[in-house]
């Protein structure tokens, strides 16, 4: 597995990945502490509840998405941001398409094995 991602990742040059059904994200820069990345929903996709190790912060970039964490649900939009500690369930579904990031620490290994 690489330890890094390159100094300056370039949206243009990343491919999406599926990331579930109506779900595709960007991998936009890690490190072994950290991880940022983007993902695009459609309207109606759906964020299927987990849990994982790492502390998780969300910023909406655009639209609008009902996440549940730890039982608690609430409505955010663009500008909001949400906060998951590590080992808490959390979900979510997009009620207007839209785009999150996503920055994990440490960085989520799952995601770049392919």
């Amino acid at each position: 597995m690489k330890t890094r991602s390159k100094d300056f990742v370039l949206e243009s040059e990343v491919p999406w990945e599926v990331a579930g059904e109506g779900m595709r994200r960007q991998i936009l820069g890690y490190d072994g502490q950290l991880m940022l990345v983007k993902v695009a929903f459609e309207k109606g996709a759906i964020g299927v509840g987990h849990a994982h190790f790492h502390s998780q912060s969300t910023y909406v970039v655009s639209g609008v998405f009902e996440f549940h964490v730890d039982g608690k649900k609430q409505i955010v939009k663009a500008g909001d941001g949400v906060y998951i500690a590590p080992d808490v369930f959390h979900g979510a579904t997009c009620l207007e398409a839209g785009t999150l990031i996503d920055v994990f620490s440490p960085v989520r290994e799952d995601f770049l094995k392919r």
